[in-house]
Formats: structure tokens, C-alpha cells, sequence
């Protein structure tokens, strides 16, 4: 059973998706991820995007660990129930609605921001978190990049977590690698956006 880590709702369980159709993040991965954000500073008071969310999991430690906003982005309908049920629990720990579900595609979602984000500071993100389906291909991801790469606040972050097995991601020219770990069948790679 997945539980949030760490915050002010640690030890709070989490459902799970049904079946086999998401690979959740292993609960030594999440620490390792977390203790290395909050090492940044990143948490306290983010915004934050989880796309290809699964259970919400990532989103929802990093609101009990501080972040102010979190958008748990999800398609599969059976996900996307999970993420509601997950997010109505730590919002009810919380006290607070801080974390919200977009049921949809990452394209689609992140194309209504593209578009809103043309006048609105208001939709950018200082984190976000992807762990998209290992069949998404690397021409795929690159698009998705791109469209991250617009809505991002200055000194924003980005984590891709991947297979081991993956190769490095293609990098729109917006982003930089600056960091990557491995975990055993895991890697996270960090980006952020280029300084002009």
C-alpha cells in the first residue's frame, strides 16, 4: 500500500490504481526525490503540475510537504477516480483544497495553459513532476518538454522519471539537464529552464 512519506500528512495511505496499468513510484524513490527537493528549497509554497499522476502520489507529498498548489493531471478513468479520492484525503488533512485533479491527456492540458499562460503569470509552475508511461516515445516526451517549457516560473524544476533503460530526454533548447540518479529500474532526471 502507497502512504504519503513525509509532511504534515505523513503516514496518511493512499489508494492505489487498480491493475497494472500504472508503475507507481517505490516509496525509497519518492524519499530519495523529496529529501533532494526539499534540499533545493523547492517545496515550501510551489506550484506544482503531476502529469501522467497515476494515484497522485508524487503531487500529493508534495503538498504535505508545503506546496501551496498541486494539479494532479491524469486520463485513464480509472486513475483520474483514484487521483479525486486521493486528493479529496489530503485536502480534508490538510484543510485546505490546494490540490485539484485535471482528468484529460498532458497535451491537451498543457495546451490550455500554453494558451491561458499568454497573459496570465498566474499559470505558471515552479515543479513539475512526470512519470509518463514507459510506451510514450522520446519523440513524444520531447513535445510534451516543449509545452512544459512555457509555462514554467523562472527558477522552475522539472523531474522526468524513467526507466533505466531509457536514454537521456531530448531537451527542448528552453530546458537544461542540470542532475540525474539512478535507482535501481529507476531514473530521474532534473531540468530547468534556460536563463536568457
Amino acid at each position: 500500500m502507497s502512504r504519503i512519506i513525509a509532511g504534515a500528512a505523513g503516514g496518511q495511505p493512499l489508494k492505489s490504481v487498480p491493475g497494472d496499468a500504472t508503475r507507481p513510484t517505490t516509496d525509497r524513490v519518492k524519499e530519495a526525490l523529496f529529501s533532494r527537493l526539499e534540499s533545493w528549497d523547492l517545496l515550501a509554497g510551489a506550484r506544482v503540475l503531476d502529469l501522467f499522476a497515476g494515484s497522485g502520489a508524487l503531487g500529493i507529498e508534495a503538498a504535505s510537504r508545503g506546496a501551496r498548489q498541486v494539479v494532479l493531471v491524469e486520463k485513464a478513468p480509472k486513475a483520474a477516480s483514484v487521483c479525486q479520492q486521493n486528493a479529496a484525503l489530503v485536502n480534508n488533512v490538510l484543510k485546505t483544497t490546494a490540490v485539484s485533479v485535471q482528468r484529460g491527456s498532458v497535451d491537451a492540458v498543457l495546451d490550455s495553459y500554453v494558451n491561458a499562460a499568454s497573459g496570465l503569470p498566474s499559470k505558471t509552475f515552479d515543479l513539475v513532476l512526470l512519470d509518463p508511461p514507459y510506451p510514450l516515445t522520446e519523440s513524444e516526451l520531447a513535445v510534451t518538454l516543449q509545452k512544459i517549457s512555457k509555462i514554467l516560473a523562472e527558477d522552475a524544476t522539472i523531474v522526468i522519471e524513467r526507466s533505466s533503460r531509457s536514454p537521456e530526454p531530448e531537451w527542448p533548447s528552453q530546458l537544461v539537464n542540470f542532475s540525474d540518479k539512478k535507482y535501481g529500474e529507476t531514473h530521474l532526471w532534473f531540468a530547468e529552464p534556460v536563463e536568457v
